[in-house]
């Protein structure tokens, strides 16, 4: 069986902008937001979406930092105090079930050598099936609908 584990980002790079103005963090391209429904915000260092009057951060972010022609960047929420989350071994959360997900697979070159669109139920399956291939060195979730980094799927 090919186990995965899904994993938040570490909070520790972005606590800092919570204590900036709002002058401050418009300078970075960062905003201030209030969560009116869910789900809506999902936070990528917790792994679940804001509760309704939660504020979150809405900031530029380098997901795929990697020298490669799939180097990228996108938008992302996360709350304050939120704590990374590393689920067990295959769970997969409703902040991934709930959304249609592009699975995107990369090698040892950063190079994406797979990739899928599906229903976020269909997340593990995908995700096994595509570390059957022994090339693939990690994988990306993107929301599908608004292209956003989602999580990174590393092998358990």
């Amino acid at each position: 069986m090919n186990d995965f584990r899904l994993v938040g980002l570490a909070p520790e790079a972005f606590a800092p902008f919570f204590a900036l103005t709002d002058e401050q963090l418009a300078e970075r391209g960062i905003h201030r937001v209030v969560a009116d429904r869910k789900p809506g915000y999902p936070c990528r260092i917790s792994l679940v979406d804001a509760e309704i009057g939660e504020p979150l951060l809405l900031l530029p972010y380098c997901h795929q930092p990697a020298n490669s022609p799939y180097q990228a960047s996108g938008p992302i929420f996360i709350r304050s105090g939120a704590r990374q989350r590393v689920a067990d071994a295959s769970e997969v959360p409703p902040y991934v079930t709930d959304r249609l997900m592009s699975v995107r697979a990369y090698d040892e070159r950063d190079f994406i050598v797979d990739a899928e669109v599906c229903a976020g139920a269909d997340v593990a399956a995908t995700i096994r099936r595509m570390f059957e291939d022994a090339q693939v060195r990690y994988i990306h979730l993107h929301n599908a609908k608004r292209g956003c980094f989602s999580c990174r799927a590393e092998r358990a």
